[in-house]
């Protein structure tokens, strides 16, 4: 039931318009790019900060794509829908929550992590990680192949992390100082699908 909370909630916020102490797992999936719909489409305005931008210039071309294809698709409302997905599953991964991970991730992405979890638990190691804040999260990529959609993520982040022993004992980190963190997820759906939500496809570092 919890599962299915969080699955819910993230539907509500990702890509729906109201209208490390330990690495990351990394799928090798590669992205296949997608040409630019002819139909004219209204884009963020571009603010007076490039940095502040939702969209790099390099996504332009698969954003359009992608609204071309789902006129419903919002890009602010994804945006702050993957920034609350990359605190939910960074939770779930350093909690060991293999349930929500089944939701919010694909088969690969899982799978990977539960093989970090295992090794982690094996060694009777547990986290005690902290995502302090968000200070940036833009649209780096995005692609519409045979009608999958995958759109990458770049989030800038301090993330305060400890990792301890089996008895407790603090063996990496300091959850008094954050550490700058840069990743780069993308996240995937098939726009034809039953399923609405949005999935993390892979993972990487910037």
């Amino acid at each position: 039931m919890i599962a299915g909370f969080l699955a819910l909630r993230l539907y509500s916020v990702l890509g729906k318009r109201t209208g490390h102490e330990q690495p990351l797992p990394k799928p090798a999936d590669e992205r296949v790019g997608a040409p630019a719909a002819q139909r004219t489409i209204d884009l963020p305005a571009e603010p007076r900060d490039p940095a502040a931008r939702l969209i790099e210039q390099r996504a332009d071309a698969g954003i359009r794509a992608i609204v071309a294809a789902d006129p419903s698709f919002d890009v602010p409302q994804f945006v702050e829908g993957a920034r609350s997905a990359y605190r939910m599953i960074l939770e779930a991964y350093w909690k060991g929550d293999r349930e929500t991970l089944e939701w919010l991730a694909e088969d690969d992405v899982r799978a990977a992590f539960g093989e970090a979890i295992d090794a982690r638990e094996a060694a009777g190691e547990t986290l005690e990680n902290r995502l302090v804040s968000i200070e940036r999260a833009a649209i780096a990529d995005a692609s519409l192949d045979n009608g999958v959609a995958r759109i990458t993520v770049r989030f800038d982040a301090d993330i305060a992390a400890v990792t301890r022993d089996a008895d407790g004992n603090v063996i990496a980190g300091s959850l008094s100082d954050a550490v700058e963190t840069h990743d780069v997820w993308t996240f995937a759906r098939r726009l034809r699908s039953d399923d609405p939500n949005w999935k993390l496809a892979e993972t990487d570092e910037a």
